[in-house]
């Protein structure tokens, strides 16, 4: 019998996934497709409101709490688009007020009154894939922007009105020194980003650069560069509230921070996922087709979904692991049980394992990892698997 039972469902927030970008980047395995011919704005906006609409009986009753609007690049659409999506959305859904909407935005493909059409359709918060502020770098990666369209992209925000800003960057780039990550790092902290995603680029399978690796870093350089920029951050103002999440006071992601506290989420869009919660039965995560051809020809039917799985008790207790060990604030096993709908015995076992090795520790009911546990995360993480948890 199911030890799952829920006594209060987790939060609830809906991501919202644009497929299309002007190219496809050499690192990225994100589901995008490059922009051959004209895009189907209002016909793909069509689909993803049918889409929602399949999913409203799985959440009857429920508020989304934030919304993501994510890609590919999502500002190709025009503002008109997204604010009809928007429209859409809150009739078909209770929205939390104020809740955050995130828009992703490639720095080449916007303009200040662009930002304000999208401000003004009720997007409040903008994330800016900027990578890099060294125009060698952004070669390398394929970008289709300059550092100086890239500060422009922030200048222009600003001046649309969004006090509530996002920039993506990366370090371990193609041939890059510690002098170079370091002055990037600099450069980016130089715009005052509310937010900060800073992370390690990584070579993922079915990428052009997996299949014609560029010449990297060695990892004795990326992790004196991490550790370098981590103290730079913090001398900034920025707190580390994630493993590559860095924020100023009260501008942490809360969209993020619910798939990291393992909350549910409705995935609409060509490739999406998502997981639901039920109050009498297993949490169940979907995804859509990926293509967005086939998308768009069954959008809002059954024959959207890619894939259906039921988690396992076991499932579940690994997945909570690998998401909430990401943040650095410590948790109980009450927020187990409240996310999971297990029972806090499910996690003792890897939880024991850990504290045992120095990778976690366990003080006043409170579970947080040890500074070896953070750095070595993935050893961490893997204590939670099935045949470790039961052996």
């Amino acid at each position: 019998m199911s030890e799952f039972s829920f006594t209060a469902l987790p939060p609830l927030s809906l991501y919202v996934h644009i497929p299309w970008c002007v190219r496809k980047c050499p690192y990225c395995d994100f589901n995008s497709h490059a922009v051959r011919d004209e895009l189907p704005v209002d016909a793909y906006v069509d689909a993803l409101l049918r889409d929602l609409e399949l999913e409203l009986p799985r959440v009857w009753g429920r508020t989304v709490e934030s919304v993501f609007i994510g890609g590919g690049t999502p500002s190709l659409f025009p503002p008109d688009a997204i604010d009809r999506l928007l429209a859409g959305i809150r009739s078909r859904v209770a929205l939390k007020p104020g809740a955050e909407i995130t828009l992703e935005a490639n720095p080449g493909t916007v303009e200040q009154a662009r930002f304000e059409g999208y401000r003004a359709a009720g997007v409040n918060r903008l994330s800016l894939g900027i990578q890099s502020l060294d125009d060698r770098r952004l070669a390398a990666l394929g970008r289709i922007h300059s550092a100086a369209e890239a500060r422009a992209a922030v200048r222009a925000a600003r001046g649309a009105g969004f006090d509530n800003l996002n920039l993506d960057l990366m370090f371990g780039l193609p041939e890059q020194t510690l002098a170079g990550a370091l002055d990037d790092l600099g450069k980016a902290l130089e715009l005052a980003p509310d937010h900060l995603s800073w992370y390690q680029l990584t070579l993922e399978p079915n990428t052009l650069f997996h299949h014609a690796p560029p010449p990297l870093p060695d990892d004795e350089l990326r992790w004196e560069m991490q550790a370098r920029g981590q103290a730079l951050l913090e001398a900034s103002g920025y707190t580390q509230y994630e493993v590559s999440a860095w924020a100023k006071p009260g501008r942490r992601c809360h969209h993020n921070l619910n798939y990291w506290r393992f909350g549910d989420y409705l995935g609409i869009g060509a490739g999406a996922h998502g997981k639901i919660s039920t109050a009498a039965g297993t949490p169940v995560r979907r995804s859509r087709r990926r293509h967005p051809r086939d998308y768009l020809a069954v959008a809002g039917t059954a024959a959207a979904l890619d894939a259906e799985r039921r988690l396992r008790e076991e499932d579940a207790v690994f997945e909570f692991a690998l998401n909430r060990l990401r943040l650095r604030e410590a948790f109980t096993a009450a927020d187990f049980c409240a996310a999971t709908g297990l029972p806090a015995a499910r996690l003792e076992a890897g939880v024991e394992r850990s504290v045992r090795e120095g990778l976690l520790q366990w003080r006043d009911g409170r579970i947080l990892h040890t500074e070896r546990g953070w750095r070595y995360l993935d050893d961490l993480v893997a204590r939670f698997l099935p045949e470790d948890t039961h052996a």
